[in-house]
């Protein structure tokens, strides 16, 4: 037990109408009975994620004692909750089969690739390498040499329509989930490819959400743990696709262009 963050939810409020059910990531919450309830204590991070989608108000956030966050049940939990048909569980892979460091000449744009013209993807460079997930990409990878580094959280790929447009030939793509990349060890390989790969700037791309500005937290630690002194940039995407306002001035909808050596 320890005295630390947690959802409660007011039975009083709350109509069963199990918008917080689906809103949390971790499967913590269920209706039973007509409520919603917390399922059990270790299901809950407490960093409050589903509070904006109870139209009652249901739900706070307290501090009191609690069993502690157990990341590993919560897997099994959502495991055991993605079924198929008549209660069957998944199959899940553990480990991603195409690991396989890849770079594409041209970027991937060979015949077939680009959309209709007029389409929101269609002037976009694409991708110039594989893998693009964070925690799969080796710290070596001759792709991050010199490169101008974006790190992007992954829902932005589908909220943001104009993110292709944004990367130039000489983009290196990071991308992950800030609430269930495991912190330290995405903190250590992300300061090893700032630090030994000489990236040349680094721009981070987030969701407006709180948890998904982990990932601008992270950057700065790893840009400070690495003690290189290049450009580090922010952009905030609204969940409608729209580019926020970042401290007193809005970023501009900018296109991401190599970094002059």
């Amino acid at each position: 037990m320890a005295n630390r963050q947690i959802i409660e939810i007011d039975e009083n409020k709350c109509t069963g109408c199990g918008d917080c059910v689906t809103a949390c990531a971790e499967g913590a919450i269920q209706i039973i009975d007509g409520k919603a309830r917390l399922v059990s204590e270790i299901y809950c991070d407490g960093l409050g994620a589903c509070l904006g989608d109870c139209p009652e108000g249901a739900l706070t956030i307290v501090e009191r004692e609690a069993e502690e966050f157990d990341e590993e049940a919560v897997r099994d939990r959502l495991a055991s909750l993605w079924t198929q048909g008549e209660g069957v569980p998944m199959e899940i892979p553990a480990t991603c089969p195409s690991a396989q460091v890849l770079e594409f000449e041209g970027g991937g744009e060979g015949e077939g690739a680009v959309l209709e013209a007029g389409s929101a993807m269609s002037a976009g460079q694409g991708l110039g390498h594989w893998p693009i997930k964070l925690r799969l990409v080796p710290s070596g990878a001759s792709f991050l040499k010199n490169a101008d580094l974006m790190l992007i959280a992954d829902c932005v790929g589908f909220a943001w329509g104009d993110l292709r447009r944004q990367l130039s030939a000489e983009s290196a793509v990071l991308i992950g989930c800030p609430k269930f990349d495991e912190y330290e060890a995405a903190l250590g390989k992300l300061s090893e490819i700032v630090r030994d790969a000489k990236v040349r700037s680094m721009t981070v791309v987030h969701m407006e959400v709180p948890c998904c500005a982990g990932y601008w937290n992270l950057a700065q630690e790893a840009h400070a743990a690495a003690e290189e002194k290049i450009p580090l940039k922010r952009v905030v995407i609204g969940m409608r696709g729209e580019v926020k306002p970042v401290g007193e001035k809005a970023v501009p909808l900018l296109r991401i262009e190599p970094s002059q050596e």
